[in-house]
């Protein structure tokens, strides 16, 4: 493990909580992945402190360097390797992701999104495709899916769009969910490509949800969730679904 993912990983241990482990377990795993991952029980407030302590304890962390750390703390065991061994009160950091490591790794892209480019949408869709729990999903399609593609020049913001296209038409729900909530920040700033919403929405509504149960709930929520938002802050912006 790398000295900045050790510190990390050791600060969150030290935020562990045996109760809000089982809390976070016991509402968390009625979820695809939730109940193959095991619970530190640091509150968020709390990975979010961890990960700016990181930042400044190792400041100026290259976009390499960013990628890598939210790929080892993304990953199994030290170093991602799968490996057994023990933490901070006797964690076996190695029988499974943990869940705040991966929460950690979320708050880390989100914090470094200017650094990240069009080719790391790939390692995101890794991410997503393996996350399959609201609480990681949404963030990292929310405050680091969107504004990664909102940065980009026009050439690579083509490209992106392109991929988004194609997360809608997987089977997978948890990329389609990432695809319809990715525009949200755009969206609620008044920015954002409504149309485009609209279209993405109108493809996937009324089809089976994939991995989240047969009727497609993750995706739905999705369209639901965006168009609560718009309702509150944008209610000139009109959705007509093309079944209407």
């Amino acid at each position: 493990m790398s000295d900045a993912g050790e510190f990390i990983d050791l600060s969150l241990q030290r935020e562990a909580s045996w109760r809000r482990a089982e809390q976070l377990q016991a509402r968390l795993e009625t979820e695809p992945a939730g109940s193959g991952l095991r619970y530190y029980g640091t509150s968020v407030g709390a990975v979010r402190g961890t990960v700016r302590d990181a930042g400044r304890r190792y400041p100026g962390l290259s976009r390499d360097e960013v990628t890598a750390l939210s790929s080892e703390l993304w990953g199994t065991g030290p170093g991602g390797s799968g490996n057994g061994g023990s933490g901070l009160g006797g964690f076996d950091v190695g029988a499974a992701p943990v869940f705040e490591r991966r929460l950690a790794a979320v708050v880390l892209l989100q914090a470094n999104v200017k650094l990240l480019t069009n080719s790391d949408l790939t390692r995101l869709e890794g991410f997503i495709r393996q996350a399959r729990v609201r609480d990681l999903v949404d963030p990292l399609a929310v405050d680091v899916v969107g504004p990664l593609v909102d940065g980009l020049d026009v050439l690579a913001r083509v490209r992106a769009d392109s991929v988004l296209d194609r997360w809608v038409r997987e089977p997978d729900a948890w990329l389609r969910r990432a695809a319809l909530l990715s525009p949200m920040l755009a969206l609620r700033a008044g920015a954002g490509d409504w149309d485009r919403f609209v279209r993405h929405a109108n493809a996937v509504l009324g089809e089976p949800g994939g991995t989240f149960d047969a009727d497609g709930t993750a995706v739905r929520d999705a369209v639901s969730l965006v168009l609560a938002e718009m309702a509150k802050r944008r209610p000139e912006l009109q959705f007509t679904s093309v079944g209407a």
